[in-house]
């Protein structure tokens, strides 16, 4: 099986963007326009999202698999290089993949993420509790994962193209692939305790808004080599909050 992704018109070196939990490809569409002035983005999507299938082997959603996934993108797109931006649970992977593969990457972004950040304790707890909410979800179906905090529908923030773009595919989101997701991806993202072999420039985009994130945000300052900071007014969706601002700051920054 192999992840959807789609590669967009644009100009200049390839820029892969790795959506998050519950979302798909439909996060960046207010954002490819100005992107595709300064690079050539490739969207993906995570298993059991949007247009991706649901496979029934545990292996293809830890981190490591899905790192082989993006290099075959990378190898059919014939590039030698390209850089990365991740979101949310995608920011996981992708810097895991930055620090996997820095000789593949010119420089990668992430945006706020708590389960790329998360303590070895918080792993633990999700590890353990994964175990009901995949049994939920796949007995409950649609229904189960409307009421999963981080679902669109609950979102109030964000302009209304995106929001409806988010519920259309949500439709899509495959209860088998939701409920791996929570059992052998999310426990296994987190990169807290490798952020120090990071030797790539780094941008985090942070939403200065969304409060839980602010310690997250302290650690990777001390932690992470290479990292620079871009503060912006909004929440956990800062690339669909405030696109302008956004798009802005990754386009100085991949120019840099």
């Amino acid at each position: 099986m192999r992840l959807h992704w789609q590669l967009h018109p644009g100009e200049g070196a390839y820029l892969l963007l790795v959506h998050g939990f519950l979302t798909s490809q439909a996060q960046w569409m207010l954002n490819l326009a100005a992107l595709s002035e300064v690079c050539q983005p490739v969207t993906v999507e995570l298993w059991g999202h949007g247009r991706s299938p649901s496979p029934e082997d545990p292996a293809c959603y830890t981190p490591q698999h899905y790192l082989e996934q993006f290099e075959r993108i990378r190898i059919e797109l014939g590039a030698k290089k390209w850089n990365l931006l991740g979101y949310s649970l995608g920011a996981g992977l992708t810097i895991r993949y930055a620090m996997t593969h820095p000789d593949r990457i010119t420089r990668h972004l992430f945006t706020n993420s708590i389960s790329a950040l998360a303590a070895k304790k918080q792993s633990d707890v999700w590890r353990k509790n994964s175990v009901q909410a995949a049994a939920n979800i796949l007995s409950g179906g649609q229904r189960a994962m409307r009421r999963i905090a981080v679902h669109p529908r609950h979102a109030r923030r964000l302009p209304e193209p995106v929001y409806a773009a988010l519920m259309t595919d949500a439709e899509l989101l495959q209860p088998l692939g939701i409920a791996n997701t929570l059992r052998y991806t999310t426990p296994e993202v987190s990169v807290r305790y490798e952020l120090a072999g990071n030797s790539k420039p780094a941008l985090l985009v942070c939403g200065t808004r969304e409060k839980r994130f602010q310690p997250h945000r302290e650690f990777l300052q001390a932690n992470m080599p290479n990292l620079n900071v871009a503060e912006l007014s909004a929440g956990h969706g800062v690339n669909m909050e405030t696109p302008g601002d956004f798009d802005r700051v990754v386009v100085d920054f991949i120019c840099e």
